[in-house]
């Protein structure tokens, strides 16, 4: 009976060493799992924090464009009320002069306009043709003639070269508003793809995360079963070792009890005056009967 228990619990100490030594290797793997997952948690997390701090650089690049076209714009109505004040002022000094001089030069260019396209798309004869080119011709030199004396006024000359002046400057301050404005636009776009991929980033390692405590959960349920093999094989080992020594006991005294009967068969030959062989007279011996 003691056999069968002794050989019973070996054979289950030898299915619990397979079950945790497969326990041992799949938590092993877990654990394998869960550090390549936060490798790649902490590789994203380091990409995240890049991506932030050009998001920061964007939108501060995108403010200061955003600012500067703020003042440029003011700067260009600036520019802009002063053409326009430039203009009325040439026209006022065109009308003084007009009405000095009693030639009106744009009432002039409005009736030239009108006879040539008469003479583009009306029917007429030879001779009103030859008049109405004579009229042509002599309401441009009348123009000519103004616009040179217009030109001649040192007052009309001035504001006509401030208002090209203010009208290039205009112009160019709305060139730097584009630009400015442009600049802004294109930086804002780069946070808008940055704050995309950021939102890509952070999802992974949320997903990332979740699996790794999953995976860890399962890895300590495997560990704690493993231990509680372990453990098994411990208590089992000392039942084993415990029997064994109760075995070999058993058998010593079996063996001693066998010697000592034999012994004392032979010390009865040996009272009975029988003759004793080599092996006999040793047997007495070890016995402790010679």
């Amino acid at each position: 009976m003691d056999d069968e228990s002794l050989e019973e619990m070996s054979r289950k100490k030898d299915e619990l060493q397979i079950k945790a030594n497969q326990l041992k290797k799949d938590r092993d793997e877990l654990h394998d799992q869960s550090k390549k997952m936060a490798k790649e948690r902490d590789e994203i997390n380091a990409k995240i924090r890049q991506i932030r701090n050009q998001i920061s650089d964007h939108k501060q690049k995108r403010d200061d464009y955003n600012e500067r076209v703020k003042h440029a714009k003011e700067l260009r109505n600036e520019f802009s009320k002063n053409h326009l004040e430039l203009k009325k002022k040439i026209k006022d000094l065109e009308r003084e002069r007009t009405s000095n001089s009693g030639v009106n030069v744009n009432e002039l260019k409005q009736y030239l306009r009108k006879l040539e396209n008469e003479q583009m798309t009306q029917p007429m004869s030879a001779q009103k043709e030859k008049k109405l080119i004579d009229t042509i011709k002599e309401i441009h030199f009348k123009i000519k003639d103004a616009d040179e004396s217009l030109n001649k006024d040192p007052k009309l000359k001035k504001a006509i070269e401030e208002e090209k002046l203010m009208r290039q400057k205009a112009e160019k301050q709305h060139e730097l508003v584009e630009k400015m404005a442009n600049k802004a636009q294109e930086e804002h776009q780069g946070m808008l793809e940055q704050l995309k991929q950021l939102d890509k980033h952070v999802k992974r390692t949320t997903e990332i995360q979740e699996n790794i405590v999953v995976t860890k959960i399962e890895a300590d349920k495997i560990h704690k079963e493993f231990i509680d093999n372990v453990n098994t094989i411990h208590e089992l080992e000392k039942k084993i070792s415990s029997m064994e020594k109760k075995k070999e006991k058993k058998k010593k005294i079996a063996d001693v009890s066998a010697a000592q009967k034999e012994a004392d068969d032979v010390f009865d030959r040996f009272k009975r005056g029988e003759k004793l062989s080599t092996e006999d007279l040793m047997i007495l011996q070890k016995a402790g009967l010679l």
